[in-house]
């Protein structure tokens, strides 16, 4: 159902007044689009355009990993807007997507609502429950808890929202926060987000000591109530581990080859197999400056994406790809800027310099990925068969074993 979407008009915070019950900070336009963004689109055929219309409305589409809100014109105010604990979800952009399905990972890595530091876990909690809030005066977005309900909103022309938190930092050492995060509808939890926590060493770390024994149990627990593992911030034999105690497949939904641009935030040949190897899906990632490849596209753009996807999906198969692309609308690379220490943008690019740009060209807002993923693959000429596994079909393999 990617082009009969049945939004009904809802603005996030539709049953609140602005000024009153919440600071407004002058957002962006609801469509997704920011001052400056020029939209990209792969050039196609008529026959290839009629097709790509076919397959947004015969398959399941899901982003595995992204950030579907609405930002601040102004970067400048990113903070007091986080602070203020209420990212805005962006509905009418979401529904001018192909997707059926979003993994949203909310204010990971920028929830500083009461800390400097973030990842507290009461300011977790505070952005589940205002999120979830939202989510229920609105009938477009399904909270999806299990793969029945993705399919249900592929089926009513809707949208499953995903509830995922990127690192298991805020459990702290309390086993039961997973299946507190579980029972909130959380359905993906990350081992790290690149710093070091209780579980093992992010990709940040100088000396991975790999996964603890907390962080076994951790994904023992994970397990047993039908959580997915993400290990994307996670370092090499912190993943290793994790693959290895985890009884289900797990997911690195937002990476890259680290064979065509070498920084840690990607993911090593032995990683990518290993994670195939259990069952596991890689989700190719577009996130500024990450998916840059060091002999044809150095600078970051939609080609430079597609390239990475190219090449996991010849290492482990077509099976084992789809695309997590970490975006956002709003000015993404002002948000690294305004959170570099945050996100530890310098010590997980390994120093490597490149070209900076202004934003990735065909992957800006979850909305142009959408359409340019199926377009892409279309251009390419892929069957059907290996477009659905990319799209959607390989995350519901895996979530159908993972989930409870």
């Amino acid at each position: 159902m990617g082009l009969n979407k049945k939004y009904d008009g809802y603005k996030a915070w539709g049953y609140l007044t602005p000024g009153d019950d919440y600071q407004d900070f002058g957002m962006i336009d609801t469509n997704g689009l920011w001052p400056g963004m020029k939209p990209f689109y792969f050039p196609l055929t008529a026959d290839q355009e009629k097709r790509v219309e076919k397959i947004a409305a015969d398959n399941i589409i899901i982003s595995l990993h992204d950030h579907p809100c609405l930002f601040p014109k102004d970067m400048n105010q990113v903070f007091a807007y986080n602070r203020e604990g209420r990212e805005a979800c962006a509905y009418e952009a979401l529904s001018q997507s192909y997707l059926d399905a979003v993994f949203d990972n909310m204010m990971d890595g920028t929830c500083t609502i009461t800390s400097k530091g973030g990842w507290k876990w009461s300011d977790i909690i505070a952005d589940i429950g205002i999120r979830l809030c939202d989510l229920a005066h609105q009938k477009f977005l399904i909270k999806a808890e299990k793969v029945e309900d993705i399919e249900r909103a592929h089926r009513e022309g809707k949208l499953a929202w995903v509830g995922a938190i990127e690192g298991a930092a805020p459990i702290e050492n309390e086993l039961d926060r997973i299946d507190i995060l579980y029972g909130l509808g959380i359905r993906l939890l990350g081992v790290t987000y690149s710093e070091g926590n209780q579980l093992g060493s992010g990709i940040k770390e100088k000396n991975d000591g790999g996964l603890t024994i907390f962080g076994e149990k951790a994904v023992e627990r994970m397990n047993k109530v039908g959580m997915a593992i993400d290990c994307s911030h996670v370092g090499v034999k912190t993943t290793l581990d994790t693959i290895r105690v985890s009884k289900k497949p797990i997911f690195i939904t937002h990476c890259g080859a680290r064979a065509l641009w070498d920084i840690n935030r990607l993911a090593p040949d032995d990683v990518i197999k290993a994670c195939a190897d259990k069952g596991g899906v890689i989700g190719i990632e577009a996130a500024p400056h990450t998916t840059i490849t060091k002999n044809n596209n150095a600078e970051h753009c939609v080609e430079s994406v597609m390239e990475h996807f190219e090449y996991v999906k010849n290492l482990v198969g077509i099976d084992h790809v789809t695309f997590g692309p970490d975006t956002l609308y709003g000015d993404h690379v002002g948000l690294h800027d305004a959170f570099a220490q945050h996100l530890s943008i310098k010590q997980t690019s390994s120093g490597v310099q490149h070209p900076k740009m202004p934003y990735v060209r065909g992957f800006e807002n979850p909305t142009e990925a959408s359409k340019n993923i199926v377009r892409y693959l279309v251009m390419k000429n892929y069957s059907d068969t290996d477009i659905a596994k990319a799209v959607g079909g390989n995350v519901l393999r895996v979530l159908k074993e993972v989930w409870a």
